[in-house]
């Protein structure tokens, strides 16, 4: 982890109503850079609301989410206009999708996929942008020889490397995952997990990743919270809340995976 001592990422209060459906619960946090977050829990924990009103794409019933950017200056996310919040998105953050569909243009080229997030910080060159798509094929273990096919003749993990790409050709600060590895056989799921964990530190770049399944927080994360009917109930580091954990709840869940 770098040595900057102010969060990256500020979490105050964060609640979200679906109408008479909660959301999530006065969520509190910081997150630095270089840090991998993991939230955890089972499905309608809250933990997709939450990733929503992180990366801004879910307005906040209550709560604030602050962020320092690249000058220094902590904006509240909330308070940005669309095009500098669309801006945030393309360049100083990744967001990883569940389905690769979701986060990839599935009509254009894989080499275009990589090149429209680095034509988005200003790249012009097209010998370069194709230099720097190849690069990054190659970093997640994609054939150059593939460079022009589409991501609809790609298989599920492919698809989730090429993504994976293109988020991270920008090195951005700070990148969301949500549920990565889901869907995905085990085998292909754990070289996914490998190359993200190296590609994470390699860059030093701030993570939260939401997921369900306990061994991708361990591989992968610093930290973790465990979240319960839209509220956090646990939080610390990975492997003391997953070796020792305090809430009942959060004991189930470390059981459930043991017995699995």
């Amino acid at each position: 982890m770098t040595h900057n001592d102010s969060p990256l990422l500020q979490a105050r209060g964060l609640t979200k109503h679906y109408g008479m459906r909660l959301g999530c619960a006065d969520v509190s946090f910081d997150l630095y850079e270089g840090e991998v977050l993991a939230v955890v829990g089972e499905s309608g924990s809250g933990k997709s609301t939450l990733l929503g009103l992180l990366s801004s794409e879910v307005e906040p019933t209550a709560g604030s989410v602050h962020y320092r950017m690249r000058d220094g200056a902590v904006r509240d996310l909330f308070a940005l206009s669309e095009a500098e919040r669309r801006f945030l998105l393309r360049t100083d953050w990744g967001f990883v999708r569940q389905d690769a569909r979701d986060g990839l243009r599935m009509g254009v080229s894989a080499g275009a996929n990589v090149g429209e997030r680095l034509m988005a910080v200003g790249a012009r060159h097209y010998g370069r942008i194709r230099e720097s798509a190849l690069d990054w094929l190659g970093r997640v273990e994609i054939e150059a020889d593939r460079i022009d096919d589409t991501p609809a003749s790609f298989s599920g993990g492919m698809r989730q490397r090429l993504q994976i790409a293109r988020n991270l050709v920008t090195r951005p600060r700070l990148v969301f995952m949500d549920e990565p590895t889901s869907g995905l056989d085990v085998s292909v799921q754990a070289r996914l997990l490998d190359l993200l964990r190296g590609l994470v530190a390699d860059l030093g770049i701030a993570v939260v990743i939401v997921t369900h399944d306990l061994a991708v927080a361990r591989l992968l994360s610093h930290r973790i919270m465990v979240m319960r009917q839209g509220r956090v109930i646990e939080t610390g580091l990975t492997d003391q809340v997953l070796d020792d954990p305090h809430e009942a709840y959060t004991q189930l869940l470390v059981s459930s995976v043991l017995a699995a």
